[in-house]
């Protein structure tokens, strides 16, 4: 008998999660503004869910790619490009917040220091954060930045679940090697979802079912 492994893939949601997912992200998708301090964030009145991730994970690739706009979140091949915290209206049921990117960045200690700084107050001081999606590359697996995040989420008691980014980019042996890593590493955070969500903003792999998971926060 095989034993299902610990934070398995998420599975295919029912018919209705789709479509509630489905018409949450074809509605109105909305930059709000970039916040550069706490008191800039927009008022705490609907829940919200965040992407965090490793600068060049793929982040504002996956954004555009949920909202079907091709241009709604910059990207950039600079790693550390997004040095503010940008907030999308998801209608007007939810807020989007994009993260800077943590790890390496092409920018001033200083200037990466006080980004960073402002994106680990919003973690763990945000009443209407309702899940953290902290993006993880296939092709690499958790790396200590990631698990700093994972241990600030852990403090600050907020859920986050792993959304796996490229999964195009790796196959085989290498796939099941980094899903192999990632249970081993999420089994040491409490605050870990247990499950994981796959995703290619190339193909559209899995973008169903992170637009199903989002709709379902309230």
């Amino acid at each position: 008998m095989t034993t299902a492994p610990a934070f398995p893939l998420a599975p295919e949601p029912d018919a209705q999660a789709l479509e509630r997912g489905h018409k949450l992200f074809a509605g109105p998708v909305d930059f709000l503004k970039g916040v550069v301090a706490m008191d800039g964030l927009p008022p705490a009145d609907r829940p919200e869910l965040c992407f965090a991730g490793r600068s060049n994970v793929g982040k504002s690739s996956l954004i555009n790619a949920l909202t079907g706009r091709k241009a709604l979140a910059r990207t950039s091949g600079t790693p550390g490009r997004t040095q503010e915290i940008n907030y999308f209206k998801l209608g007007e049921s939810h807020y989007l917040v994009d993260l800077p990117g943590y790890g390496f960045a092409k920018a001033p200690l200083s200037k990466v220091e006080r980004w960073q700084r402002l994106m680990r107050d919003y973690l763990a001081g945000r009443a209407t954060l309702r899940r953290a999606f902290v993006l993880i590359d296939m092709r690499h697996g958790i790396k200590p930045p990631d698990t700093e995040i994972m241990e600030l989420l852990d403090r600050a008691a907020v859920t986050f679940q792993v959304v796996l980014t490229k999964s195009d980019k790796v196959k085989g042996a290498a796939r099941e090697a980094t899903l192999a890593q990632l249970r081993a590493g999420l089994a040491r955070h409490p605050a870990a979802f247990p499950e994981l969500i796959e995703t290619s903003s190339q193909t559209g792999a899995g973008l169903p079912i992170l637009r199903a998971a989002i709709a379902g926060l309230e």
